[in-house]
């Protein structure tokens, strides 16, 4: 097969670039990103050379751009993650949030419509459910939840998920959807909450926690995550929608002390500040229909993971430090620019 992989660059995207390049290499995988501020094409230096690989620079939002590469490439599969995704910034700048991830991912479709893509698949998010209350920890989100967006972001992705739906009923175009709890892992962005407070709990400063710490996000490693998109454009029914969860309900603050307990640091370093306007409470999902229908379950639970986490962190200061001094950002050139002259 041939897959094209929007936002292959960033977090979650790369991590299954990885995991995919690795374990199929017998199928083509094409990584389509723009790399706007969350895209680092440094963390595929370890795939960047193999012979399945290969990197695009692109809007997905561009319709003339996007039509020209489905057509010579002729895709049987697409797997979208492209995606402005952090929340502070969609309440700050939502345009940009309309236009990537509605309008880009609308010209995806249509070019999957125009190109006969086999498979389109739409990685998206359970922040279109909005929030459950933190007292009723018997409530989880399923895939029949309604939609109830709580900030530009969330619903952005939720008019996303719609429109890949409307699409498989009106032209008939195969879709799948996923809807993940909260991700950590290898390659996340510095400015989220994990990654931030294992960085900043390393050089000594002052980790702030909105409000008291009191949201409570399940939690799934990026591995497990990846492992269940695979199965899911591999045997996932068409027109489904396969929420994934990790069974690892944590408050903030929660997850900020154990960073601090890991790395042996005074829980001093905590620091409350104001809240952020809109805040979900609690996420929690409901995985079994993935479990059930294709037999999924995941590696790690949050004990593990947190640890693998930080010990890749500790491991790859290099690579973080780049993108907090901004370099990261010139691996494009470096890497690409110099080949074409």
């Amino acid at each position: 097969m041939k897959i094209c992989v929007t936002g292959g660059a960033g977090f979650i995207g790369s991590n299954f670039l990885h995991y995919m390049v690795e374990t199929y290499p017998q199928d083509t995988f094409i990584n389509l990103d723009l790399l706007t501020y969350a895209g680092n094409l440094e963390t595929l230096k370890d795939i960047e050379n193999k012979p399945n690989y290969s990197f695009v620079k692109g809007d997905i939002a561009d319709r003339e751009f996007i039509y020209d590469l489905f057509e010579k490439e002729k895709f049987d599969l697409v797997v979208n993650f492209a995606a402005e995704s952090h929340v502070d910034r969609s309440i700050t700048n939502p345009d940009i949030f309309v236009r990537t991830n509605i309008m880009g991912t609308q010209v995806l479709l249509d070019a999957s419509r125009k190109t006969n893509v086999g498979r389109f698949h739409q990685v998206s998010t359970d922040e279109v459910y909005g929030d459950l209350p933190l007292e009723r920890k018997d409530l989880f989100f399923t895939e029949d939840t309604p939609l109830h967006t709580s900030s530009p972001y969330s619903a952005s992705k939720a008019s996303a998920d719609l429109l890949v739906q409307s699409y498989f009923r009106t032209f008939k175009l195969p879709v799948t959807i996923s809807r993940c709890s909260n991700n950590y892992g290898p390659y996340h962005f510095p400015e989220k909450l994990i990654p931030l407070m294992i960085s900043r709990a390393l050089a000594d400063e002052k980790l702030p926690v909105y409000g008291l710490g009191e949201n409570v996000r399940d939690w799934l490693h990026v591995y497990d995550h990846c492992t269940a998109i695979d199965l899911i454009i591999r045997k996932g029914r068409v027109g489904e929608v396969y929420n994934i969860g990790g069974h690892n309900e944590r408050t903030n603050l929660e997850v900020v002390k154990t960073i601090l307990r890991e790395l042996h640091k005074p829980e001093t370093l905590i620091n409350y500040v104001t809240d952020r306007a809109g805040h979900d409470l609690r996420y929690a999902i409901d995985p079994r229909k993935i479990e059930s229908e294709l037999g999924w379950k995941p590696v790690y639970n949050f004990d593990s993971g947190i640890r693998q986490t930080i010990q890749w962190y500790i491991e790859n200061k290099v690579w973080w430090q780049h993108i907090l001094s901004g370099d990261y950002q010139s691996y494009f050139d470096r890497q690409y620019m110099e080949l074409n002259k």
